[in-house]
């Protein structure tokens, strides 16, 4: 439905990768990736302290991929603009308001959630509804959001997401998403709301959405604290 061209999908992933890039370059992540030590059976232990897949871009190689999904003979998913499957892990403490400790300052506030769903095949699409519905109940428009956390299951679920709300790309997943970061299972919802919450300013407001296998999506409404 929406027409989105393999050459749009590729260039969208190579984007990812060069904003995620510059991301780590500039210390982006610092605050928001933690240090691992890994202990191999064999050999020295070492200590990963940032992405990997980010690094593996070649972008000359990136029109030439084939297709992973072909139907009647065509197809423009490939692997370099989808997301990888990567290990990862996330942590957070939520809180009611009342219950935080007097001087504590959160990270960020949870102001509404919403979901939405239809049918299995149609999962990629399934933010948009969502996104949709939390801007209804909170009584907003898109210009209200300064930041949008989409992830990258494909390069087509949030080109289709940036083009049915009529977004600006560059508000979309400033520091890059999960085709350049990877896709951690179980992980990547809360993943993307915390890349969220250390992008926002204080005082903006910020929208995370991600489609699940059932398709159905969820969309949280994000605010920084002053």
């Amino acid at each position: 439905d929406y027409n989105i061209s393999r050459s749009a999908q590729d260039e969208f992933a190579v984007q990812s990768y060069k904003k995620a890039a510059a991301a780590w370059k500039n210390g982006l992540f610092a605050e928001e990736v933690i240090p691992v030590t890994v202990k191999p059976k064999r050999g020295a232990s070492f200590v990963v302290s940032e992405d990997e897949e980010f690094k593996k871009l070649v972008e000359s190689k990136v029109p030439t991929l084939s297709a992973v999904f072909v139907k009647d003979g065509t197809g423009t998913i490939t692997a370099a603009n989808a997301s990888s499957l990567n290990d990862g892990g996330v942590a957070a403490v939520v809180a009611r308001g009342d219950e935080i400790p007097h001087g504590v300052i959160p990270l960020v506030e949870v102001v509404a959630f919403a979901e939405d769903g239809g049918e299995p095949v149609d999962f990629t699409v399934a933010p948009i509804g969502a996104a949709k519905k939390l801007l209804e109940q909170a009584k907003l428009t898109t210009s209200d959001i300064a930041l949008w956390e989409v992830n990258e299951a494909f390069s087509a679920t949030v080109l289709a997401f940036i083009q049915d709300l009529k977004l600006d790309p560059a508000v979309v997943n400033v520091k890059g998403g999960a085709v350049a970061l990877g896709h951690p299972l179980g992980m990547s919802g809360l993943r993307i709301v915390l890349s969220l919450a250390y992008s926002l300013s204080p005082g903006e407001l910020g929208v995370a959405a991600i489609c699940n296998g059932g398709g159905e999506a969820m969309a949280m409404l994000l605010r920084k604290p002053l």
